[in-house]
């Protein structure tokens, strides 16, 4: 179904079933290109998704079968001069870390171009999930410019530095095959079945304790900026936390008794 929502979104759109949210950017006539607006759009989105109990898994994907999103509106960077630059780069990125940040787990799934903003986006996902026909690629540098919505930061972050700055600094595009065996995908499937098996991938991490899911996320994501010893101590904190919950309770207790769990909402 259709989420009801109050704002109107005239580049997006919503779909929530059984748990698992679907974000379509929608302007494939310019395959799906991330203009201001669409920005604008997707933070407004982005803060209502946040805030819905009734999506546990968001997968973000875009119209048509030629893109994902082919990257940032050519036509409108064009006449930026510096302080337009640096505050569309600096939307990108407080959009893109809201999608970072989401509590939900994110899965990219990436069926075609994914390119310059595009190949962003999904590196602001947490697993991406590309079809056969997958493109992914940072070719700025060939504009005279820099990836500048958290390219430089969260793909380094991703590959390695060093297949970053490959990446980035040929602005080489690679294919699905190429990305999966670098670690920019976690599968390849079928774009036929792009889909359904992020939905199958979704419902796996639905059958878990939802908050027990979500701090995972956190933890993981703030560890990474950290010392690994202040990760660590961090890890413990919030493993011990958990014990305090109903799920903890629920979860053992299913273990031990050999049944399924039966989870709550938190």
């Amino acid at each position: 179904m259709t989420m009801e929502i109050n704002q109107t979104y005239n580049y997006l759109s919503l779909a929530i079933e059984q748990g698992i949210g679907t974000l379509t950017i929608e302007r494939p006539k310019v395959l799906n290109a991330l203009s201001t607006e669409v920005l604008e759009e997707l933070e407004l989105m982005l803060d209502d998704i946040a805030m819905m109990e009734t999506i546990d898994v968001l997968l973000v994907t875009g119209a048509g079968e030629k893109a994902f999103v082919a990257g940032a509106d050519i036509a409108e960077m064009k006449e930026k001069r510096v302080f337009e630059g640096r505050a569309f780069s600096e939307v990108g990125n407080r959009v893109f870390s809201k999608l970072a940040n989401l509590r939900q787990p994110t899965i990219a799934c990436v069926n075609g171009f994914a390119l310059g903003g595009g190949c962003e986006l999904a590196l602001a996902c947490d697993m991406r999930l590309g079809a056969e026909n997958a493109k992914f690629g940072q070719p700025e540098v060939g504009l005279g410019i820099i990836p500048g919505f958290g390219g430089t930061q969260r793909l380094a972050r991703l590959v390695g530095t060093g297949m970053a700055k490959e990446l980035i600094f040929t602005g080489n595009i690679i294919d699905a095959k190429e990305a999966h065996r670098i670690g920019l995908l976690n599968r390849v499937v079928p774009a036929e079945e792009l889909i359904t098996e992020a939905q199958n991938l979704a419902n796996q991490i639905r059958k878990n304790a939802p908050l027990a899911v979500e701090l995972s996320k956190e933890v993981i994501d703030r560890g990474l900026e950290m010392p690994i010893e202040h990760g660590l101590r961090l890890e413990a904190e919030v493993f011990g936390s958990l014990f305090s919950t109903e799920d903890q309770t629920e979860g053992m207790d299913a273990f031990l008794n050999r049944r399924k769990a039966s989870f709550t909402k938190q």
